[in-house]
């Protein structure tokens, strides 16, 4: 039976992936950067604070003082392809895509800003692709991250009438895979160096103390990840001392601890003189890594007596990381794909 010449041309049978990363403002400017942390800053998942008491400061407070600073942070790590992030997620979208030929179509999106993860599920199904795994690019998993990611998809599919049958990639905190990722490639990182550091520092992004009362497991998978991050790095360098630490305090709620930024002051004053730090927590290079620690981070360590410092990149498109991913991928793909 033929359907009717009026009939709406529907795609279907394709596999879609949706690589998801946290956000980016559009542009290094303070109205830019307004705009992205409203969005931000308004999610209940990431400011658990009553609506009734959050709303006057994020308005008349943080939103009309902190996007000039943060435009400023911004503007120190742009570059030509634009936000690191958003630049670095696309280009690991792309490597995936050749890695997985045909099989799979690869989108990205991110959570807040733009590329948005509505406009981007929507986009795969009008290819054609009727299941898609989504897949956060958080190893560890939190409410704030995660989970706000889902909030996103739950959204955009209550607005659409036909939904792909979807899957999610589990946060891979401990998997072997992302463990010898992370160790080959700071193990190449570290062995490059002109120094021999004394310390690494495992800087993970931050969370109030609350969220791990309230039962979010971050603090335990990021402290697992160091365990054995630790244990794999130990056999190439066994005396290299390797020490968790928490970055990116906002506000004057407690946070988990210890903190980055001061324990980089309290390591440099105790008389360490050669420091790495790295991120694993961060699949791709953005802020956080590039002015926070990269810049911010080498200007505290060596301005309190520190001689050597190095902040080591994120796993991004290298050959560790992608194969990673691929893996990954291809894991959760099974049934879908060969």
């Amino acid at each position: 039976m033929n359907p009717p010449a009026d009939h709406p041309e529907a795609r279907i049978g394709g596999i879609g992936v949706l690589l998801v990363n946290l956000g980016t403002p559009d542009a290094p400017t303070p109205a830019a950067v307004r705009r992205y942390l409203a969005e931000f800053l308004s999610d209940r998942r990431v400011v658990e604070i009553p609506a009734i008491a959050w709303k006057p400061i994020l308005h008349g407070v943080i939103l009309r003082v902190r996007p000039a600073k943060s435009a400023h942070a911004y503007a120190q790590v742009w570059t030509e392809a634009g936000s690191p992030l958003a630049a670095i997620t696309a280009a690991q979208a792309q490597a995936l895509q050749a890695r997985l030929g045909p099989a799979a179509r690869v989108d990205w999106a991110m959570r807040y800003g733009r590329p948005a993860i509505a406009d981007r599920l929507a986009a795969l199904q009008a290819a054609g692709c009727d299941r898609i795994l989504v897949a956060p690019l958080y190893p560890q998993y939190s409410a704030a991250t995660t989970a706000t990611v889902m909030d996103a998809v739950g959204a955009a599919l209550a607005r659409s009438r036909w939904h792909p049958a979807l899957r999610t990639l589990p946060p891979y905190y401990d998997d072997p895979l992302y463990i010898a990722a992370l160790a080959a490639d700071l193990t190449g990182q570290i062995e490059a160096l002109d120094f021999a550091p004394e310390v690494l520092l495992l800087s993970f992004h931050g969370m109030p103390r609350r969220t791990l009362d309230l039962g979010d497991p971050y603090h335990c998978q990021c402290r697992k990840t160091a365990r054995l991050l630790g244990e794999a790095l130990a056999p190439r360098f066994p005396d290299l001392r390797i020490d968790t630490t928490f970055q990116s305090r906002f506000g004057r709620a407690k946070w988990l601890e210890p903190a980055t930024d001061a324990t980089l002051l309290a390591e440099a004053r105790a008389g360490t003189r050669r420091l790495v730090v790295a991120a694993p927590g961060f699949a791709a290079d953005c802020l956080e890594t590039l002015e926070e620690l990269a810049l911010r981070g080498r200007d505290e360590f060596l301005g309190a007596g520190g001689t050597a410092f190095a902040a080591l990149t994120c796993l991004n498109t290298g050959e560790p990381g992608m194969a990673m991913l691929e893996a990954l991928t291809r894991r959760e793909l099974a049934g879908w794909i060969d």
